[in-house]
């Protein structure tokens, strides 16, 4: 499906707020790195020439709260509810289990809000809300068959240190940032309880001193600063899964509902050449990106240079593994003196595609509708 003229023009102010936003290449000085979204509390955003670096510094930050003063030695992860045997778990305890390392990415369930019109709450992240990391820790289906789920446990807890009250809407006084875990998703290899990342200790504004890590699903699932586990014999309802971190869902034979934000949907972005840049007619370039499907694989990325009317496989697709990145790129060689529509769309394993247009049921969230930028060829 095309984009018309109309809703092209409707992406360029997005576009051009991303643009601007970005920092100079990397030959440039820059005392700030990443691009603030938020101060207090430090909500920070990967530049798109920074994406996917393997650098902890260039890693995008989200925070709901303040950060929290956590002690690694005294520090105690406890393990409670449904459960036989109640844990009390120090880091030494967690790091004398079974340790594994994975590299997983992580996406900002509101990446890409900025390009929303009209403009929703929120951070408005542009495309850099998302990054890869080498992670350390243990299984959390380890720390649970540990503590002996009561038949039918159904649901896992996770609960952070950090806590504050939210205005809109309004919670009853401050509450931890928590949010809640299907048992089996909990049980799966890529759900880790993580202390290092990219093979040093997490730093405060990760999580430090422990995080969980939800590979493949949104990063509101991957809760920093983690303190209490709590099984469940029921769905969480907690307010970031039911008024926050949720979208509309239209059953077939029910009214429509509100469920929780899970999975990681495909998606692939241009990071070269920028939105606005000027190309020389006859002249080749190659065009870059990367692709992501989450739990899935990326099966197929396609570009188009009219906005979608036409596509092109891509052929230079690096190998795509779940829960991981893919990097992308394409020859291009404009022909004549006009406005050119760059896009790119990718394809799952499952056969799950970018929409042209987005649905207006995520809400603020999984946003992974097709977003053009313009390029102009002189």
């Amino acid at each position: 499906m095309a984009l018309s003229r109309r809703e092209l023009l409707r992406w360029t102010p997005g576009v051009a707020v991303a643009a601007a936003l970005a920092p100079p290449g990397p030959s440039s000085a820059r005392a700030e790195p990443l691009i603030v979204r938020m101060y207090e509390p430090r909500n920070l955003e990967t530049p798109l020439s920074e994406l996917f670096t393997g650098k902890t510094e260039k890693f995008f930050v989200r925070s709901h709260f303040a950060v929290p003063q956590l002690d690694a030695k005294t520090f105690r992860l406890t393990v409670t509810g449904h459960v036989e045997k109640k844990l009390e778990l120090s880091l030494g305890d967690l790091k004398a289990m079974d340790v594994v390392d994975r590299e997983i990415l992580i996406e900002c369930a509101g990446n890409g809000r900025v390009f929303l019109v009209p403009q929703v709450r929120g951070l408005q992240w542009g495309h850099g809300g998302v990054g890869q990391a080498r992670w350390t820790g243990v299984p959390l289906g380890a720390i649970l068959e540990r503590a002996r789920l009561k038949p039918g446990a159904a649901e896992v807890v996770l609960i952070g240190a950090d806590r504050g009250a939210v205005a809109d809407p309004a919670t009853p006084g401050a509450i931890p940032f928590d949010r809640g875990i299907p048992l089996s998703k909990a049980q799966k290899d890529e759900t880790l309880m993580v202390w290092n990342m990219n093979d040093e200790p997490l730093t405060a504004a990760h999580g430090a001193p422990l995080r969980a890590i939800v590979g493949g699903w949104y990063g509101m699932a991957s809760v920093k600063w983690l303190t209490q586990i709590v099984v469940l014999d029921r769905p969480h309802t907690g307010f970031w899964q039911t008024f926050d971190y949720s979208y509309w869902q239209r059953p077939a034979d029910a009214p429509p509902q509100l469920v929780p934000v899970t999975a990681i949907l495909p998606k692939a972005i241009i990071t070269q050449p920028e939105a606005g840049a000027v190309l020389r007619v006859g002249q080749p370039l190659v065009v870059q990106g990367y692709a992501w499907a989450g739990e899935n694989r990326v099966a197929k990325v396609e570009f188009s240079s009219d906005g979608g009317r036409t596509w092109t496989i891509v052929k230079d697709v690096t190998k795509s593994e779940p829960l991981q990145v893919s990097r992308w790129s394409h020859p291009f060689t404009p022909a004549d003196p006009r406005t050119y529509p760059f896009v790119v769309r990718c394809t799952d394993d499952r056969g799950n595609t970018q929409a042209a247009t987005r649905d207006p049921d995520r809400r603020s969230y999984m946003i992974n509708h097709l977003i053009p930028i313009e390029v102009t060829a002189q």
